[in-house]
């Protein structure tokens, strides 16, 4: 017997699949997760570099920030890390590409790791201080609160030079109220025989280095991350 016509079934047989529907969503989810209740995201931390966080000469995944990346998971730390360093990257350039980095991650934590290359280069003190001085804001604007990295210069490049250049880290993160890592080479490049820790271009540090560099980063970020 066709009973198609008659409206009373018609409508309890699209209840049933209905309930069917829904109960084989359930079962495809995770144990103790429904479709609309995922739980929160774990937040991202965004590093911005050169080729001091992008592993410039070194083995995948022995640089500071894979390191990073392998204590937060040690310490059971939610958080993600985002590598967006270039080697050869300047704060001009870190401005530039920032603004997509931001609307892509949304990142809860973002590192600017930048500066080096502007002083290789011989470029303007000022334009440094601008572009990091625009990043910082850009990042706290988008709600991420942020990390800058310190860097100081060979005495080779004249002392007043040296000190500003130095300096101009402390005066944006004072002034943005930023977390601040004074020398992101501490103990690597500030030591005797330093010159063991360093590749044969004498600029960037051997993977033997990059356990200190996280040591020199990590008490600065950790009391931003969020609790166990």
């Amino acid at each position: 017997m066709n009973d198609g016509g008659f409206p009373g079934v018609r409508a309890s047989r699209r209840r049933w699949l209905a309930h069917c529907t829904a109960l084989a969503a359930a079962l495809v989810l995770p144990f103790g997760t429904t479709a609309s209740a995922q739980g929160p995201a774990r937040p991202v931390v965004l590093v911005v570099g050169d080729s001091l966080s992008a592993e410039y000469g070194l083995v995948r995944g022995s640089g500071w920030v894979a390191l990073l990346e392998a204590r937060l998971a040690q310490q059971g730390i939610a958080a993600t890390v985002v590598n967006a360093s270039i080697s050869g990257d300047t704060t001009s350039g870190g401005r530039t590409r920032l603004p997509a980095l931001l609307k892509q991650h949304r990142p809860a934590i973002v590192v600017l790791e930048l500066g080096g290359n502007d002083a290789l280069r011989g470029l303007p003190l000022a334009m440094t201080r601008d572009n990091l001085d625009t990043m910082t804001k850009a990042a706290k604007a988008a709600g991420a609160k942020v990390v800058i990295a310190g860097m100081q210069l060979p005495p080779n490049y004249g002392k007043q030079y040296g000190e500003e250049f130095a300096g101009l880290f402390a005066t944006i993160a004072r002034a943005e109220g930023a977390a601040l890592v004074p020398f992101l080479l501490k103990g690597v490049a500030d030591v005797p025989q330093a010159e063991s820790l360093f590749q044969r271009d004498r600029i960037h540090p051997t993977a033997q280095a990059h356990p200190t560099i996280l040591d020199n980063v990590w008490p600065v970020l950790r009391p931003l991350l969020p609790k166990r």
